[in-house]
């Protein structure tokens, strides 16, 4: 895969965060195998296709939590969470803290969610 096609295949993840990817539809797009890609992935980004997809809706989210007053449940769809309670359940394994105790500023400011567990 190309530096180029995966730049651009990161830009379609970051701009559709809602689509349900798998890293089988991330594969397609890369016009890889399955298993090729993720191996890829693992090895530019230090983490996998989906953790990296899961932090990176948990960044989205979180800045929309602190930025807006949109309810949670429409966040959720948002980052494409088509529950509350499976957000809800995700943003607290990421980020360690509820949506809503994020929201009213408990905790730090947002943990490095992008960031591979090693660093």
């Amino acid at each position: 895969m190309t530096t180029d096609r995966f730049l651009g295949l990161l830009d379609g993840l970051h701009a559709r965060v809602q689509h349900p990817w798998t890293t089988e539809s991330l594969a397609r797009e890369a016009l890889l195998s399955r298993s090729a890609f993720a191996e890829r992935f693992t090895r530019v980004l230090g983490m996998p296709p989906m953790t990296y997809l899961t932090r990176w809706r948990m960044y989205v989210a979180a800045r929309r939590l602190r930025e807006s007053a949109v309810p949670i449940g429409r966040i959720a769809a948002e980052v494409g969470y088509e529950s509350e309670s499976t957000f809800s359940r995700a943003f607290a394994r990421e980020m360690g803290l509820a949506p809503g105790t994020f929201r009213r500023g408990g905790g730090p400011p947002g943990r490095a969610v992008l960031h591979s567990p090693s660093q």
